[in-house]
């Protein structure tokens, strides 16, 4: 029986959360009605100091109430390798150096105090480059900086995406069609902002019918859900027009889930969403996944219960 455990969350700021779609909330909400005390930290709170991980944290008692939804304790500084038991690194990307740093003190916690998920395979696994593991179950794909690589994958496939490699939430991402005549700009934008290669895939059109957000915990399917486009968006994310609906997995989707499970499972990847449009894999969101109220809401699974349960009986192993 797993004891009473401290939680400290490292996540955005609490009291702006929307608590009806949030899942780092949800992950509190469960954790407290387990009997577990939760702590909240940002990232700037962060500290590496003679040999331990220190936060200045919060301790937190959530309610279901939306802007009453936090009761928010006095600042205490926390050594998370001594005086925590679990710290979820939950705060949204961008995936930047101020990220990969935190993971980086977050790995010094190995051994004293379990971090979720692995901040070393966080760090490691970015992810639309995590999928290039599995590249038989992606869309046609080229990273590249190079410009004419570019234009010869432009010229093979015609119509093409093209997306920030670190980039979130559907933010920066461009249908170029064959005769667009905004493509040369848009190289040029991108490369200007940014010494980083981009993505550059074929369009599916099947985006149109939905992008499926599949959730996996501790390397096995809890369930999914379809996020369908705006008319006239290729993009699908919830917050920004995209409308979650009930989807039935395909045995594709089922095979794209037992290939990668053993390998999340095995970088401690407890908490995973894959994005799968048209049968394709194009990402495996492993920073502050989301998605686990439509999910519970579409299929009555409780991702969020079935987190909990495996990291209490991790604790308890």
């Amino acid at each position: 029986m797993t004891k009473n455990l401290i939680i400290a969350t490292q996540m955005d700021p609490l009291q702006s959360v929307d608590i009806a779609t949030d899942s780092s909330f949800a992950m509190l909400e469960e954790a407290q009605s387990r009997g577990h005390i939760n702590y909240i930290y940002q990232p700037e709170h962060l500290s590496y100091v003679e040999g331990r991980v220190l936060a200045r944290a919060r301790k937190v008692i959530v309610s279901n109430k939306q802007g009453d939804h936090a009761d928010i304790g006095e600042e205490e500084l926390l050594d998370l390798g001594q005086q925590t038991d679990v710290v979820l690194m939950r705060q949204d990307p961008p995936f930047d150096m101020s990220y990969i740093t935190a993971a980086h003190l977050l790995e010094l916690l190995e051994g004293e105090t379990l971090v979720v998920n692995n901040p070393k395979w966080v760090r490691s696994s970015p992810e639309k480059l995590f999928p290039l593991l599995f590249a038989d179950l992606m869309p046609p794909t080229l990273i590249s900086r190079d410009e004419k690589a570019i234009a010869a994958f432009r010229q093979q496939h015609k119509d093409i995406i093209i997306k920030p490699l670190y980039g979130n939430g559907g933010a920066g991402i461009f249908r170029i069609k064959q005769d667009d005549s905004n493509y040369s700009s848009l190289l040029e934008t991108f490369f200007a902002m940014s010494r980083e290669p981009v993505m550059v895939q074929a369009f599916l059109p099947a985006v149109a019918k939905g992008d499926k957000r599949i959730i996996l915990i501790d390397g096995e399917l809890a369930g999914g859900f379809n996020r369908i486009p705006q008319k006239g968006e290729t993009r699908s994310n919830l917050h920004i027009g995209g409308t979650a609906a009930a989807v039935d997995l395909s045995k594709r989707d089922l095979e794209i889930c037992k290939r990668i499970g053993p390998e999340l499972k095995k970088r401690g990847l407890l908490f995973v969403g894959i994005d799968v449009i048209g049968g394709y894999l194009t990402e495996i969101n492993v920073t502050s996944p989301t998605g686990v109220r439509e999910l519970e809401g579409f299929t009555g699974v409780n991702a969020i219960k079935l987190m909990w349960d495996a990291i209490e009986g991790k604790i308890d192993a």
